[in-house]
């Protein structure tokens, strides 16, 4: 899965999990840390390549985020 690939490859030191639910009728949502990354039932649609990153970037920014701080 590339968005998983993706998002562990560059910010695996400061992501304390990251959830792939996945089911009936096309389910698909990303949480990273708890907080709903995508959803493709608010979207309507299947995540462009890249997309899930791009938002875990906006949500996240560049910075490192130690574990425990908000």
């Amino acid at each position: 899965m590339s968005a998983a690939r993706d998002i562990l490859s560059r910010y695996q030191h400061i992501v304390r999990s990251l959830t792939f639910t996945t089911g009936s009728k096309g389910v698909f949502d990303v949480k990273v840390d708890g907080n709903l990354i995508y959803s493709k039932a608010e979207t309507g649609r299947h995540a462009e390549p890249g997309e899930v990153l791009g938002l875990f970037t906006d949500a996240y920014g560049q910075g490192v985020r130690l574990y425990g701080e908000e």
